[in-house]
């Protein structure tokens, strides 16, 4: 994931200082551990302006509202306390190519400050910090003691100080071309990490703008590059010191990421970009680790309940043969003249057949005493039956709601934050059956709820495909009228698929083969060559009382043959 440097953080301060210095503070909402959101209203405008101390996407921009859930964190709540309602006069880098960001707070405008909230964006030592006008420190995002670091501690009621002093030397913009030639060519190697090394403020993305201005491979060494090569890096380095001098940015997405630097004119904006940027890295980042955890614990649960279906069955057949038990107690009855002290085991004919039975026998018990054994061990595995067969069919029902899931989970790729919110529904289900625990969680009533996947079939009709068993009830209970034709994978789990019609439609054989691939598609066949797939009427299709979300019973179906192969996701 990029990281927002130098260059970056001047432009978003630039803007942010022609467009709201000064401007009120509302409102203060922490939305995550690494994320505040603080809303700042001019006479002209208002909105949120996201700070974000994550370890991977540390950053400083205009953003989303945030939800509207309940913010119990502390660190929020000192904010609201100190700072709501005072006027933003001021946003200002510390220092000369140092990431850190001073947002000053007075009272009214055009009075001193009497707060400094710092922002400092360093990757994994990324912090914010309230502190007084003199510098002591009120409030910290990330406490950094001592047992943390031993190069600089970050503790309230301390006297505020800056990061360590970065190693390189400052640019200068009126540098000449010898000495800033002798600097970057000290040390031979790639010129791009040469660049980065020599000179502070040089970021990754920054060196590959410069080198690409100059059509510079950035993988040629310090040693190779011809007077040409220097004449025309220093150009684009001094572009890039007059873009930083003058705020003359140009924010535009790369092919790696996002830039701010361009000699093409841009209408983009700075803010926007890092927003979008930074939410689909995380937003993607979220789903991998959502995706994985939830797979794990399914995974093993249902690895617990095979093993309890196992013993269930294995019960039902031992039952199955009760009646052996009860034939061998006749045979003892009938045989105990053949009985003799201390025997420990009998061979008997059987009745019917004639053929030789073996009867282990207790050899402290008589012949009617072993036979009573028999009888009783008869009873109770005749009654086992009626007891294991609920268990059996309670664990089956379990277990193909699991797979359900599952099925829905391995076929989510994040493509866009519809899947993310798919995979929060998820969450919150699992939450709400108690299979997982999750003591922060706050529910979903206030985020934006996932739609279902749309296609068109040959002739035109709309098809609908649940992502998730939240939405395979409301396509099958609330969006499905009587005109519809409900799909799904035969005997296997898979969403719910809805063939949308007209009153009087008649639906052509290619529109429910396009349905029925669809169906196999995005059911638990996905990898085989044809998949059972079932058609009703949506009235047809109802839940039994109790069931769990997603699980319906289905009659007077049709069944038709689903080939996954044929749909191109």
């Amino acid at each position: 994931m990029q990281s927002v440097d130098y260059t970056t953080l001047i432009a978003i301060c630039a803007s942010l200082d022609d467009r709201y210095i000064p401007s009120r503070l509302e409102q203060v909402y922490q939305i995550d551990r690494y994320t505040i959101s603080l809303c700042l209203r001019t006479i002209e405008q208002k909105n949120w302006l996201t700070i974000s101390w994550h370890p991977q996407g540390a950053r400083i921009c205009l953003g989303n509202p945030p939800p509207r859930g309940k913010d119990t964190f502390t660190f929020s709540e000192q904010l609201r306390h100190l700072i709501n309602g005072y006027a933003l006069i001021g946003v200002k880098m510390v220092s000369d190519w140092e990431r850190v960001v001073d947002f000053q707070f007075a009272k009214r405008p055009h009075e001193e400050p009497l707060h400094h909230l710092y922002v400092e964006i360093m990757g994994k030592y990324s912090n914010v910090i309230l502190t007084t006008a003199d510098n002591q420190i009120i409030t910290v995002a990330r406490q950094v003691t001592a047992n943390k670091s031993s190069v600089r501690t970050v503790e309230t009621s301390q006297v505020y100080q800056l990061p360590p002093s970065l190693t390189g030397n400052s640019p200068k913009l009126n540098e000449n071309i010898k000495v800033w030639q002798e600097k970057v060519n000290l040390i031979p190697g790639r010129i791009d990490k040469q660049l980065i090394k020599a000179y502070q403020g040089v970021s990754p993305v920054v060196a590959r703008q410069l080198l690409q201005q100059g059509n510079i491979s950035p993988t040629i060494s310090n040693q190779e590059l011809t007077s040409s090569d220097w004449q025309k890096l220093y150009d684009s380095w001094q572009f890039w010191l007059n873009a930083i001098e003058t705020n003359n940015f140009n924010p535009h997405l790369t092919d790696k990421g996002y830039s701010v630097l361009s000699k093409k004119e841009s209408n983009q904006n700075v803010h926007k970009i890092i927003n979008n940027y930074y939410n689909k890295q995380l937003y993607k980042e979220d789903f991998t680790q959502l995706k994985h955890q939830f797979s794990q614990k399914i995974k093993n649960i249902l690895k617990k309940l095979e093993i309890k279906r196992k013993k269930y069955q294995d019960r039902l057949t031992e039952s199955d043969n009760c009646e052996i038990y009860s034939q061998k107690a006749d045979l003892l009855m009938a045989y105990m003249h053949q009985w003799k002290a201390g025997m420990a085991e009998i061979e008997l004919d059987d009745f019917n057949t004639g053929m030789p039975v073996k009867i282990k026998l207790a050899p402290d018990k008589n012949m009617i005493q072993n036979a009573q054994k028999l009888y009783k061990l008869h009873q109770k595995l005749k009654r086992a039956k009626s007891i294991v067969d609920p268990l059996l069919e309670e664990v089956q029902t379990e277990i193909n709601y699991l797979q359900q899931i599952a099925t829905n989970i391995s076929q989510l790729d994040y493509q866009e934050q519809e899947d993310l919110t798919t995979l929060h529904e998820i969450k919150a289900e699992l939450i709400n059956q108690k299979y997982i625990e999750d003591s922060q969680y706050r529910g979903i009533n206030n985020q934006e709820e996932s739609q279902p996947r749309r296609y068109q079939s040959p002739s035109g009709y709309e098809v609908l495909v649940g992502r998730n068993n939240r939405q395979n009830d409301i396509l099958t209970f609330r969006t499905a009228t009587n005109y519809d034709l409900w799909f799904h994978a035969q005997e296997i789990s898979g969403s719910h698929v809805l063939l949308r019609l007209n009153a009087g439609d008649v639906p052509e054989d290619k529109d429910l083969e396009f349905t029925a691939n669809l169906t196999a598609y995005y059911s638990q066949g996905r990898g085989s060559e044809q998949v059972p797939v079932i058609y009703t009427k949506p009235e047809s299709v109802y839940k039994p009382k109790g069931a769990k979300p997603g699980m319906v019973v289905y009659f007077k179906e049709k069944v038709i043959w689903g080939k996954p192969s044929t749909v191109n996701s």
